[in-house]
């Protein structure tokens, strides 16, 4: 149970579980295969339906305050072992160490603060005629796939809410980092009945079959929003309830009173950090026009003192690409913005390896219709564009399909908040960035996503109101 190198097993029915076949789990900094983590089979995905249907009986009529009791317990768990989960973390997503050790300390505490929520009772009448309760009740069986950005922090923001509000599930981490999720599976099968969270793994196969499958009530998924597009239709098939944390552009607008000394740092990091590779990173950064010149100079200082390389190595700030096939993806874009002669410039070096590594890059002031302003890079690529008109901007900011999180800078915080009010996301930050909370809801407009997580909201997403009259005769 404590080997985290070695021997990855699957959860389901609360027992470990290997599989005929297997995948190969690469280490981005390396490029090389470390590990492998079991391939699961149609008719194993069927045994953790069947078994998260069976548990789901009992678990949905234990008292919420015993299940809490027990999420609180897993959270527990999590933070004993954050020390070897970090390093399997570095490992197989490539963020830093200490980096990946906030995440797995934070998905334990997440688990923790989630238990103490619960669901509200609505009493819409009691007179001498009638009684009427609204209250809120499971779906039954949670499909929750999870994505290889922050792997273990965005599982957790589905098994806590689901769980807590009395659904079973069966978690698929991302084919690309599936090693630190099966192994809190493993880790909590000492608290969890047998059934409540089945943890599978495999590869591009086993989403599909997921999405597809009659067993599930729901569908939790984050991740793009062409696959998302895809699992919305699987679902349609049989009315599957339906959550869908998808991709982003999201902008930041800096007005003209910033201090851009006091400012560079939480911007370059709001758009840097885990090698660009977050949902709500800033990706596109609207300066005005008297300030421009001199964040552009501070940020691409800050860039050339920043450490890319391994993340088990000292020193590190950000690593690789998490896999090759987003690797490529923003290669494809850095290689369409030289074609058209736009201005890249580069951080510090990288390593010469076979690791996926992409110097942090600055485009300077592209063309509003440029490909590196238009996509969702996902990876460390900015493109900084001049304004000089707040509404124009604005404008600017709203013209894309994507509506996820945005930011506005200022030392003027009314001015602020009145372009925030005009920002078309689910989340928008005044002066601070990648905020985000287990009591205040996330979600994206537009094509970022449908539905919510997080929050009262997000804990009711997992369940379905249920109105109960009751007749005083």
């Amino acid at each position: 149970m404590t080997d985290f190198d070695r021997n990855y097993s699957m959860t389901i029915d609360g027992k470990s579980v290997s599989a005929k076949g297997q995948i190969d789990v690469i280490n981005p900094a390396t490029g090389e295969v470390f590990a492998q983590a079991p391939d699961c089979s149609r008719e194993q995905l069927d045994d953790a339906v069947a078994s998260a249907r069976l548990a789901f009986k009992a678990w949905k009529l234990r008292p919420i305050e015993e299940r809490a009791d027990l999420l609180a317990k897993a959270g527990d768990v999590i933070l004993q072992h954050s020390a070897e989960l970090a390093r399997l973390f570095t490992k197989e997503q490539g963020r830093p160490t200490e980096g990946a050790a906030a995440e797995i300390m934070m998905s334990g505490q997440w688990l923790k603060m989630v238990s103490q929520m619960r669901p509200p009772v609505h009493i819409s009448e009691d007179s001498d005629a009638q009684f009427i309760e609204t209250r809120y009740v499971p779906l039954g069986v949670v499909c929750a796939i999870a994505p290889w950005n922050f792997p273990v922090n965005l599982a957790i923001w589905k098994v806590a809410p689901a769980l807590l509000a009395g659904n079973t599930m069966v978690l698929k981490p991302s084919p690309f980092t599936p090693l630190c999720t099966l192994k809190i599976g493993e880790l909590l099968q000492d608290i969890l009945p047998p059934g409540v969270l089945n943890v599978i793994s495999g590869g591009d196969e086993l989403g599909p079959w997921m999405t597809s499958h009659p067993g599930f009530a729901k569908i939790s998924f984050t991740g793009s929003t062409e696959t998302g597009k895809k699992v919305m239709e699987s679902a349609a098939r049989d009315l599957k309830a339906l959550t869908l944390e998808l991709g982003g552009n999201d902008a930041a607008i800096v007005l003209p009173d910033v201090d851009v000394d006091e400012v560079a740092q939480k911007i370059f990091f709001g758009a840097f950090a885990n090698t660009s590779q977050i949902c709500v990173a800033t990706k596109r950064l609207y300066v005005h026009e008297s300030v421009y010149d001199a964040l552009r100079d501070r940020l691409v200082a800050i860039a050339k003192a920043t450490k890319v390389g391994d993340g088990s190595e000292q020193g590190t700030v950000l690593g690789p690409i998490q896999n090759k096939r987003q690797f490529d993806r923003v290669m494809n874009l850095l290689d369409d913005a030289r074609a058209n002669n736009l201005t890249l410039i580069e951080g510090a070096d990288i390593p010469d390896t076979k690791g996926y590594f992409v110097p942090v890059t600055i485009v300077d002031n592209p063309p509003e219709g440029s490909r590196v302003v238009q996509e969702e890079a996902f990876g460390p690529v900015l493109p900084m564009l001049k304004f000089s008109d707040i509404d124009d901007v604005i404008d600017r900011a709203n013209d894309s399909e994507y509506g996820l999180a945005g930011a506005v800078w200022s030392k003027n915080t009314d001015e602020a908040m009145k372009i925030a009010r005009k920002m078309e996301t689910g989340t928008v930050w005044i002066n601070q960035n990648l905020n985000l909370r287990p009591d205040t809801p996330f979600g994206g407009h537009k094509a970022s996503g449908f539905g919510v997580e997080n929050g009262m909201e997000g804990l009711l997403e997992f369940m379905a109101p249920q109105a109960v009259y009751v007749a005083k005769h």
